[in-house]
C-alpha cells in the first residue's frame, strides 16, 4: 500500500494527532484454527443499491486441532444460504463474523467446502478507515447511477487492512492464504479486472461473465476487482502480460506514465535473485480511490493522480515511486506477507525501500540520496519517537500505516544493508524470499537468515531498531591537540535510551578528504584522529546513512565549505540553508549564486528559491545565471524556480524570458511564467490564461488562482472551487495553503452558488482531508449561509443536489 504524495501531509498530520495517545493491550497473530484453502466466487453488481450478489465456496481444512467449528468474517451481509454438501448448516451470524456449526469435527488437513449465499451491502459497513486508508467498505461503487456526466461509473475494491470481508465471507487475516477463482458478471460495456488470469469471457444478452483464476497462494486483502469502460494498453516483461487500465482519454499516455514497469520487473527479479513470481501484472486506475496505491496481486489499483500528460511527464513522472513501491510488494508483502499486522514492516518498509534501490539503479546514487532525505526527514519531523517499527500494543491496526512503518522502516532496511555489505544483504533477502514464498512471516525470520548467512549476532540490531523506539539525538563537539596534531570528536547520546551503530566521519585538510569509519558503542563516545593541516571541515554521520538527528556548532566559513565539498546531499543542503542566512557577506552570496550549478537539481532549486537578489554583490551577474538557468538547465522544474526568482524582481525587461517560458512543453514552467508576466504585463497574462485548453487550466489551477484572486475574477470563482481546493491535500507548502483560505473566503463574501456546489462535490469524496486540515467547518458555515440566502431571497438558483448536502455534512459533522 502507497499512501505517500496523495495523502501524504494528511498523515503526517494525523501522525501528530496519534502521538499522545495511549496504546491499547497487547495485539496478537491471529490464531489458525482453519486454514483457507480455496475461494471460488461468482458475484454481479446491483448498481441501483450499490450491492453485490454473491456465491461463495470456501474450502477449509483445520490447522492441527479438530474442530467442529467455523467462523468466518463477514461485515454487514445478508445471508441467504448456509451450507455443505447441500447440507444446510446452523450458525450465529452478529454483521460482523459467522459462526457456523459443522455437521462433525473434523481433522488437521481433512478439507471440506462451505457454500454462502449471500448480499454484500458495502454502504451499511460500519468500521472506519484512517488517515492512510480514508475509508473501509471494502466494495465501492463509483458513479453507480451515471448521473454524474463528468465521471465513469466504476467497481473497485479495497482489501487492506480487513476489508475484502465486506464483500466475501473469508478469514480476513494476513496469515491466512488461500488460491482464488471469480465469475464477475457485469454489463458487456464494462472491462473487468481481478487477480491471476483471466480464463474465459462468457456472454448473456447485454451482460457477460469473466472469469478470472488464481492458482497461486496469497493473502484474502489481496483479492481485487475492478469494473469500467476502460482502454487496455499492453506491454510485457519477458512473456509474462503487462497491462495497463486506463481511461480512454489518458490512453495516448499509459506507456508514457507505467511504461517502466518491465523495466522495474527486470530489476527487482535480478537483484532480488528471485523472478517475478506471478503469472501476469496489470495496474488500473480508479476514481476516488481512498489511498495512493495498493498491491492487489497482479492487479494493482492506483488512485487518479496516477493520471498525467506529457505536459507533467517532462517535469518528472510522481507515479514512479508509487509505481516501484507496488511492485516490489509483490515480493514482500504478497509473496511473502506478514503474519500480523504488527509486523507490517515485512511488507512497508521494504516497499518504502524499493523506492531507493529503483532510483539508485535507474538514476544514480544522489538521486536515490536525496529521495532518501526527503523520506527520513518526514519522519524525524513526524514527532513518532514513541513507536517501534514493530509494535503489538497498537490502538487500531491502522495506525500501523504510519511513517515509522514506511519512512524509518526503509531508513533501517538502508542501515542493514551498510552494514551487511551488499553481497550479503541482497543474498539473506533472496534467502528470506525463498524459504517463506507464499507463507506469512514475522521479523524474527528475517532476522535469523541474516544471522545465517553472515555468522554476525544481530539481536543488537533488531532489539533498537524494529523492537525499540526513536533514534540517536547525537550532541558532536572537537578537541585539538595542535602540538600532537590530533583532533578528537565527542560524540554524546541525549537519548534516554542508548544506541550503536556505525559511523562515518569524514575529515577535510584542505582539498584532501579521509574518511574514518567508527563503531559507536555507548552513550558518550571519542575518537581521536590524527591530522598534518588543521582540519579545514569534520563531517560527520558523512555518508548520511545513520537515521539520526546531530547538533553542532559550524560558523559561516565550515558550511561555505561544506556546501562546495560534502559528498552527502542531505550535508550540501543543510550548508545551503544556513549560508543563505548570511548572504549579507559577500562570500556567502557567491556559495549561494554557486549552488545553483550543483549536480543535485533539488539543491539548484534550493538555491534560486534562497538567493538574495536585493543586495550589493554581484546582482547583475547572478540574475545573467538565472537567466540562462530559465533557458537551458535540463531540469524543467529548475527553470520553473529560476522563473519564478525572477517574476519576483517585476522588471519588464525580462518580460521576454517569461513570454518564452510560456512556449515550454512543461506545464511547471507555463505556470510559473504565467505568474510572473501578470506582474510586468496583466492583460497579456490573463489573455494567455484564457487561451489554454480546459485539461492544462486545470492542471494549472493553483497559479492561475493566484492571478484569479489578485484580479478579483468572480466569473472564475467556480474553476478555483472545482480544480484548486481539491489539491490542497497534496501540499505541505504554507504559501500555497494560504492562497486556499483566500479562496475560500473570497467564495463566502461572493455568495458563489456553482464554487461552492463544487465544494461540495469535491468534499462528499474527501470529507476525511477537509477534516483533517480543519477546512470542515469552513465549508459547513459556507452550506449554511447560501442556503440561507438563497431562502431568504427566495431564489430558483438552489443549489442542485440537497442529498449530496446532507452526504457531505454528515461526513463532515
Amino acid at each position: 500500500m502507497m499512501i505517500k504524495k496523495v495523502l501524504f501531509f494528511v498523515f503526517l498530520l494525523m501522525s501528530l494527532v496519534s502521538f499522545s495517545q495511549t496504546y491499547d493491550t497487547y495485539k496478537p497473530e491471529r490464531e489458525k484454527i482453519n486454514d483457507l484453502v480455496h475461494t471460488k466466487l461468482k458475484v454481479d453488481f446491483n448498481f441501483k443499491e450499490k450491492q453485490l450478489n454473491g456465491e461463495a465456496w470456501v474450502t477449509l481444512k483445520p490447522h492441527f486441532y479438530a474442530t467442529s467449528k467455523l467462523t468466518l468474517d463477514a461485515k454487514a451481509m445478508l445471508i441467504h444460504q448456509v451450507s455443505l454438501n447441500n447440507q444446510k448448516l446452523e450458525y450465529h451470524y452478529d454483521d460482523l463474523q459467522m459462526i457456523i456449526d459443522l455437521p462433525k469435527t473434523y481433522k488437521k488437513d481433512e478439507e471440506y467446502t462451505i457454500y454462502i449465499k449471500y448480499t454484500a451491502r458495502p454502504e451499511k459497513v460500519q468500521q472506519k478507515g484512517s488517515a492512510a486508508i480514508t475509508d473501509a467498505k471494502g466494495l465501492y461503487f463509483i458513479n453507480a447511477d451515471g448521473l454524474d456526466k463528468n465521471k465513469p461509473t466504476q467497481i473497485w475494491t479495497q482489501g487492506e487492512t480487513e476489508a475484502s470481508s465486506c464483500w466475501f465471507p473469508t478469514i480476513d487475516s494476513p496469515n491466512q492464504k488461500t488460491t482464488q477463482e471469480i465469475y464477475m458478471t457485469v454489463p458487456d460495456k464494462f472491462v473487468t479486472l481481478s487477480n491471476g488470469k483471466l480464463v474465459s469471457q462468457t456472454k448473456n444478452g447485454t451482460n457477460r461473465t469473466d472469469y478470472w483464476k488464481m492458482d497461486q497462494k496469497h493473502a484474502p486483502y489481496l483479492f481485487f476487482m475492478g469494473v469500467g469502460a476502460y482502454e487496455v494498453i499492453k506491454d510485457s516483461y519477458k512473456n509474462i502480460p503487462v497491462n495497463y487500465y486506463v481511461e480512454k482519454e489518458y490512453a495516448p499516455y499509459a506507456k508514457d506514465i507505467f511504461g517502466l514497469t518491465p523495466e522495474m520487473m527486470g530489476f527487482f527479479s535480478e537483484k532480488l535473485g528471485v523472478e517475478y513470481p506471478w503469472n501476469k501484472y496489470s495496474q488500473i486506475v480508479g476514481r476516488d480511490y481512498v489511498s495512493g496505491a495498493m498491491e492487489n496481486t497482479t492487479a494493482v489499483i492506483h488512485g487518479e493522480q496516477a493520471y498525467q500528460t506529457p505536459g507533467q511527464l517532462i517535469d518528472e513522472n510522481a507515479q514512479e515511486n508509487t509505481i516501484a513501491h507496488e511492485l516490489f510488494h509483490h515480493w514482500f508483502g504478497d509473496l511473502v506477507t506478514s503474519e500480523s499486522w504488527s509486523n507490517l514492516t515485512l511488507n512497508e518498509s521494504f516497499a518504502n525501500y524499493s523506492e531507493y534501490l529503483w532510483r539508485e539503479y535507474k538514476y544514480g546514487k544522489l538521486d536515490a540520496d536525496m529521495h532518501l532525505f526527503e523520506d527520513s526527514q518526514a519522519y524525524l519531523d513526524g514527532q513518532n519517537n514513541d513507536k517501534h517499527l514493530v509494535r503489538f500494543n497498537y490502538v487500531d491496526k491502522e495506525d500501523m500505516f504510519d511513517l515509522v512503518s514506511y519512512n524509518k522502516g526503509g531508513a533501517i532496511l538502508h542501515m542493514l544493508r551498510k552494514y551487511l555489505g551488499d553481497d550479503a544483504f541482497f543474498l539473506g533477502l533472496k534467502t528470506y524470499l525463498t524459504e517463506n514464498k507464499y507463507q506469512a512471516a514475522e521479523v524474527h525470520q528475517l532476522r535469523l537468515v541474516f544471522e545465517k548467512i553472515t555468522g554476525k549476532d544481530l539481536n543488537w540490531f533488531f532489539n533498537q531498531w524494529y523492537f525499540g523506539a526513536g533514534h540517536p539525538r547525537i550532541e558532536v563537539s572537537y578537541d585539538y591537540n595542535t602540538i600532537q596534531k590530533t583532533v578528537t570528536i565527542n560524540l554524546q547520546q541525549l537519548n534516554a535510551n542508548e544506541f550503536k551503530f556505525p559511523f562515518a566521519i569524514d575529515i577535510f585538510e584542505g582539498g584532501k578528504k579521509t574518511r574514518h569509519n567508527v563503531f559507536v558503542d555507548n552513550n558518550d563516545a571519542s575518537f581521536t584522529f590524527p591530522y598534518t593541516k588543521q582540519p579545514t571541515l569534520i563531517q560527520v554521520n558523512a555518508d548520511g546513512v545513520l537515521l539520526c538527528e546531530i547538533t553542532e556548532t559550524k560558523i559561516l566559513s565550515d558550511y561555505i565549505f561544506q556546501l562546495k565539498h560534502a559528498e552527502n546531499y542531505a550535508h550540501r543542503r543543510e550548508a545551503l540553508l544556513e549560508v543563505a542566512k548570511k548572504q549579507e557577506e559577500k562570500d556567502a552570496f557567491n556559495a549561494v549564486e554557486a549552488a545553483m550549478s550543483d549536480a543535485s537539481y533539488k539543491i539548484r532549486i534550493l538555491a534560486l528559491e534562497k538567493i538574495d537578489l536585493i543586495n550589493k554583490f554581484s546582482k547583475k551577474d547572478a540574475i545573467a545565471k538565472i537567466m540562462q538557468i530559465a533557458n537551458n538547465d535540463k531540469k524543467t522544474l529548475v527553470q520553473a524556480t529560476a522563473i519564478e526568482t525572477l517574476g519576483k524582481l517585476t522588471d519588464p525587461a525580462l518580460k521576454s524570458i517569461f513570454v518564452k517560458g510560456l512556449e515550454s512543453k512543461s506545464y511547471s514552467v507555463i505556470g510559473k511564467a504565467l505568474v510572473a508576466m501578470y506582474y510586468v504585463d496583466k492583460p497579456l497574462a490573463i489573455a494567455k490564461s484564457r487561451e489554454l485548453p480546459d485539461e492544462i487550466r486545470k492542471i494549472l489551477a493553483t497559479p492561475l488562482t493566484r492571478i484569479y484572486i489578485e484580479e478579483n475574477d468572480e466569473k472564475e470563482l467556480p474553476f478555483i472551487a472545482k480544480n484548486v481546493l481539491s489539491g490542497m491535500f497534496l501540499t505541505g507548502d504554507d504559501a500555497t495553503k494560504s492562497l486556499y483560505q483566500k479562496a475560500f473566503t473570497r467564495i463566502s463574501e461572493n455568495n458563489n452558488s456553482e464554487a461552492i456546489q463544487n465544494i461540495v462535490d469535491d468534499m462528499v469524496v474527501k470529507g476525511n482531508q477537509y477534516k483533517s486540515f480543519n477546512f470542515d467547518k469552513v465549508v459547513i458555515n459556507l452550506m449554511r449561509k447560501m442556503i440561507q440566502d438563497q431562502e431568504a431571497k427566495n431564489t430558483p438558483n438552489k443549489i442542485r443536489n440537497t442529498e449530496i448536502i446532507k452526504e457531505g455534512m454528515a461526513k463532515l459533522l
